[in-house]
């Protein structure tokens, strides 16, 4: 046993260490896997990896572990709970909102959609975007303000594309077409 598990240990501190984030938590993790492997060596499969075993003992020590660190609400009674406080916002709409915002990223030109991926996502300054883009600041900063009008004529349904052409035309309040 001893020849198979021993050197497996550095192996063990490292993945615990990397699990619980935490020096002194890690060792004792490990410690405790070590005692399990230990007291329990009679149950592992003949002929089986020790490897895998003993490394999934760490693991579901871990998870126990960590499961048990989690904090938990304490119990009130639900009358003295405020409605307010037991109503959870809906988010299917949040989902369909960044399918449409999605899609009309898409209708964007490129010059457009990289400028203001660059700035409004990746948080660049408009002088970092303009080095990435290789172009002048200006060209940055006349692009982001196209491509966020743009942006909110589509959402609002003011412009479509035509696949076909991928030339945006204007309409009073045409739906989107889906862009493949």
């Amino acid at each position: 046993m001893m020849r198979l598990v021993e050197p497996l240990i550095p192996s063990l501190r490292r993945y615990a260490r990397a699990l619980l984030h935490d020096r002194s938590a890690a060792d004792d993790l490990v410690q405790d896997c070590l005692e399990r492997v230990i007291g329990r060596w009679h149950q592992r499969r003949d002929g089986g990896d020790a490897r895998k075993w003993v490394f999934a003992i760490l693991h579901n020590l871990a998870m126990d572990q960590l499961r048990r660190a989690r904090p938990r609400g304490g119990d009130v009674p639900l009358d003295a709970v405020d409605d307010a406080a037991l109503a959870v916002r809906g988010s299917q709409e949040d989902g369909l909102h960044y399918g449409d915002v999605l899609r009309a990223l898409e209708q964007l030109p490129e010059e457009q959609r990289s400028v203001l991926l660059l700035v409004s996502v990746e948080d660049m300054t408009y002088e970092e975007a303009a080095k990435v883009l290789d172009i002048p600041t200006g060209t940055v900063t006349s692009r982001l303000s196209r491509a966020r009008e743009k942006l909110l004529r589509i959402m609002r349904g003011a412009v479509t594309v035509d696949p076909r052409s991928n030339a945006p035309e204007a309409t009073g309040r045409a739906v989107l077409r889906r862009v493949k």
